[in-house]
């Protein structure tokens, strides 16, 4: 995935109300940007820290830039922009990039499913020899050091419901996949944060028990564009 326009830079002095953050520009002046995250954001929040940045023309917006990416401990690079991971994850669906994945004819977004009212962000159907797979995508950006990353990074109900909803689709005779888009430069592997959500690590280590297929993969990135690379290890 490639950024329609360079990004722009600067420096960051603090994201508030969840949705906005200032910016320090080199030029000095400081601007109000979007910050299109809904987690906390641990360790990718830090103010001074080097931030970058996209430009929407649509008239309508009151804040027209995004904030997309951030530099983390170590030199390293996050995207806490996390409509990002269902993009990217989609463009290597299609491209056939991802081998567990591959295979299926068709790519449906954002379809209804489960007892509980989701919305499953990838159907893939029409395998020839495999079942319907409904995989759901989490977007990872806490990086512990030492390569260590965790998700998730506040308490989530709704991802306790995606579990649930998978295991449900799993005991139905279908696939169930969990994808976490590591979106930090320093993972090389993750678990889930038992720490802040005991409840999220118990479910999904059931999930595992219960045949949910849990990958994740590690992600390049750079302020020109972010392409998933590897896969990585999720130890639970």
């Amino acid at each position: 995935m490639k950024f329609l326009e360079p990004l722009q830079t600067g420096s960051l002095i603090k994201r508030y109300k969840r949705f906005l953050a200032d910016v320090a520009l080199e030029s000095g002046e400081v601007i109000t940007i979007h910050c299109p995250n809904t987690g906390s954001m641990l360790h990718c929040n830090t103010p001074g820290s080097r931030v970058w940045f996209s430009r929407s023309d649509n008239p309508k917006r009151k804040y027209p830039h995004t904030w997309e990416l951030v530099s983390v401990a170590d030199d390293h690079v996050a995207c806490i922009n996390t409509h990002r991971a269902n993009a990217l994850v989609k463009e290597s669906l299609l491209a056939g990039d991802i081998e567990e994945l591959s295979g299926y004819a068709s790519v449906r977004s954002e379809v209804p499913y489960g007892e509980e009212r989701s919305r499953i962000d990838f159907l893939l159907q029409d395998h020839a020899d495999l079942p319907p797979c409904y995989v759901e995508v989490k977007s990872v950006t806490l990086g512990m050091g030492g390569g260590l990353g965790l998700f998730p990074d506040a308490v989530t109900s709704r991802g306790a419901r995606h579990l649930r909803e998978l295991m449900a689709v799993k005991a139905q005779g279908e696939r169930a996949v969990l994808f976490f888009c590591v979106l930090h430069t320093g993972i090389d592997n993750m678990q889930p944060a038992d720490d802040i959500d005991p409840e999220y690590g118990r479910l999904l280590r059931e999930a595992i028990k219960k045949g949910v297929e849990v990958m994740a993969y590690r992600a390049d990135i750079s302020p020109r564009e972010i392409a998933i690379k590897n896969r990585i290890s999720v130890l639970s």
